[in-house]
């Protein structure tokens, strides 16, 4: 149960981090990844579901090139759920009976291990099958070759194409940097980035020697998101930490509190200090 709780905890970060980003990642995912090419695209409303928790993670009525309309529906997973293709499967009927259209659905794997979920239905009276695609056989390069961090982000989940793995990850943590996004920005790419490589084996090590590289606020001795270990208690997320968000880069309590992990209260708390001083 415990494993159970961490793992659902886990997906519930990853997926927060594919939303917070979808609106820039798409295009480019749907582009390159799954190699469509949209001339028109409208965002449906997610509600289709009645009896259903889960709300689709991407769904649009989308134009292509060749003048073909259809509902398009894009899932983001983590978890090698056996339930899938049942899921998919009652998203379909559903979108089907709403829109009167074509359905293309797509299920994207972002670990890199192979996915072992059936994506096929075939019964006597039922035939369906959703497309599985894995972003670990997608090349970085077409990730980094954006200029926008978020979708530079996802090559760390891409195909490193036989390449030096730390040169890859360091080709990435300097595209977030050189992004021209401001401090606070990049202080939330780095920290999801660090993140998303729990979903790749063994490159954790890169990516640390390749954060040692970024030679602006990023360094380790006076930044909260590249000290070694985790940072647990508020005795760590302290003056240290706070301050230097304060006083060196002029953030919000809510740009703070979301950066550092700590109550608003223990923020203000700070100022009052600094205020007095």
């Amino acid at each position: 149960m415990q494993n159970q709780d961490q793992n659902n905890r886990q997906a519930n970060q990853y997926d927060k981090i594919i939303k917070e980003n979808l609106e820039v990642t798409l295009p480019v995912i749907i582009r390159d990844v799954l190699g469509l090419d949209i001339l028109l695209s409208e965002e449906l409303p997610d509600d289709v579901q009645h009896t259903k928790e889960r709300k689709p993670d991407a769904l649009k009525k989308v134009t292509d090139t060749s003048g073909k309309t259809y509902v398009l529906q894009v899932e983001f997973q983590v978890q090698d759920e056996q339930e899938m293709v049942y899921r998919m499967a009652e998203y379909n009927i559903m979108l089907m009976r709403k829109y009167r259209l074509p359905i293309k659905q797509y299920v994207i794997f972002l670990k890199d291990a192979k996915p072992l979920m059936d994506t096929v239905l075939d019964t006597e009276y039922l035939k369906f099958h959703f497309t599985l695609i894995m972003v670990s056989e997608a090349s970085y390069k077409l990730f980094l070759r954006s200029n926008n961090a978020s979708v530079k982000m996802l090559g760390i989940l891409a195909n490193f194409d036989k390449e030096d793995s730390f040169q890859v990850v360091k080709s990435i943590v300097d595209g977030i940097q050189s992004a021209g996004d401001d401090d606070f920005a990049k202080s939330r790419y780095f920290k999801q980035l660090r993140i998303m490589l729990q979903l790749r084996k063994n490159i954790e090590q890169q990516f640390e020697q390749a954060m040692q590289s970024v030679s602006t606020f990023f360094k380790e001795e006076n930044d909260f998101l590249y000290r070694k270990g985790e940072i647990k208690g508020a005795d760590k997320k302290s003056h240290a930490v706070v301050m230097n968000l304060i006083v060196k880069l002029g953030f919000t309590d809510d740009q703070i509190a979301e950066l550092a992990e700590v109550e608003l209260e223990y923020i203000k708390k700070i100022r009052a200090e600094l205020a007095k001083k």
